[in-house]
């Protein structure tokens, strides 16, 4: 169990280590002083890991554990998931990258379920080859979804910037028929709790993209704007949420309209990510919101093209991993003052309810 001061076990899965994953990792760790702001627990392979910090000429030292409660603080904790040498090929998804990407991700999520470590950043996966191999979800936010037993909105945030989209992975042909008042309702107050309690906004004002072009232009090219969105956005107004739109999203991503908002729901995949990809490529983090642990990741995919060639950018991994730590931190002090501020005051009193401290009446 954590306690106040012990420093944050961050478990990381490494993705498809013939992709940039292990890369990025161990670039993020490479400063020796990085343990003394957290600590890393990986879900790997002692010998892959050795072998690509050799290719990537790192001096990176591991602590072998084979259970993520034996994790050391001042340490980079590596839970050696198998002992065998790994067939790596740069740049080409393989069965045994795939499913070592799987059992990455299943056992840094049973760790962080049974409390083992404190939040999860993964690496990039492969969603196809995954799927191939049986695993049962189209990206990380449906997986978690599933762990936690509860829906999560994908919450793409940066300093600046910090977009989530109300339509996850599924065809742009099917995006219409998911656009319902419901579920925009459920994932605005989603956004505004995860606004208060991760990122510490006390009034969070949300901008609501339209789904068709200009909005719907009055409802010539289209009335889910007229018909599902604007009367949502009206109704959480009165209800005292601070959320406005729609907006069309050609032209909302000018940094005189998005600063003014704490944070954007798109409609769709491409909506939000293209233009958050555009402005906070390098820094951006992908957030899991509305779940009850932390999980966080870079917000690029596996790079093939780039693999084992020592040009990967390690810089949204490293935002990735500080972003979780700084959330956490976050929900704990939320959680601590809302815990102080439902507490009832202590009174000084009597069996019979008298305040012992006031004098008695003639």
């Amino acid at each position: 169990m954590r306690t106040k001061h012990h420093k944050i076990r961050v478990g990381i899965s490494i993705g498809d280590f013939n992709g940039i994953g292990p890369e990025i990792i161990l670039k993020s760790l490479k400063d020796k002083t990085i343990t003394d702001f957290f600590t890393p627990v990986i879900f790997g392979s002692g010998k892959l890991f050795t072998y690509q910090k050799n290719v990537f000429k790192l001096q990176t030292n591991f602590h072998y554990i084979n259970d993520a409660k034996e994790a050391q603080g001042g340490k980079i904790n590596m839970v050696n998931l198998t002992k065998e040498n790994s067939n790596i090929e740069f740049g080409i998804p393989t069965e045994e990258s795939t499913k070592m990407a799987i059992d990455s991700l299943n056992a840094a999520t049973e760790a962080l379920l049974n409390k083992d470590i404190d939040v999860i950043v993964t690496a990039p996966i492969n969603k196809d080859e995954m799927m191939k191999c049986g695993f049962a979800h189209t990206g990380h936010t449906g997986y978690f979804e599933e762990k936690a037993g509860k829906k999560a909105l994908m919450f793409m945030v940066s300093e600046t910037l910090k977009v989530a989209v109300s339509t996850h992975h599924i065809p742009v042909a099917d995006v219409a028929s998911h656009i319902t008042g419901d579920n925009i309702k459920q994932q605005i107050k989603q956004l505004v709790t995860t606004l208060r309690e991760d990122f510490c906004v006390e009034k969070p004002k949300i901008a609501v993209l339209g789904l068709n072009p200009h909005a719907g232009d009055g409802g010539v090219i289209g009335r889910e704007e007229i018909e599902i969105i604007e009367p949502v956005i009206q109704d959480l107004f009165r209800d005292g949420i601070m959320a406005f739109g729609p907006y069309p999203a050609d032209s909302f991503f000018q940094p005189e309209k998005y600063c003014a908002f704490d944070a954007v729901l798109a409609m769709y995949h491409d909506q939000g990510l293209t233009p958050f990809k555009t402005i906070a490529y390098e820094c951006g983090v992908n957030f899991t919101a509305g779940l009850p642990f932390v999980r966080t990741s870079p917000d690029h995919g596996v790079a093939y093209d780039i693999a084992g060639k020592n040009i990967a950018d390690e810089t949204s991994f490293s935002e990735a991993i500080f972003t979780a730590i700084e959330i956490f931190k976050n929900r704990e002090e939320y959680q601590e003052l809302r815990a102080n501020r439902l507490r009832p005051k202590a009174m000084h009193a009597g069996q019979d309810g008298i305040d012992e401290d006031l004098p008695e009446e003639n």
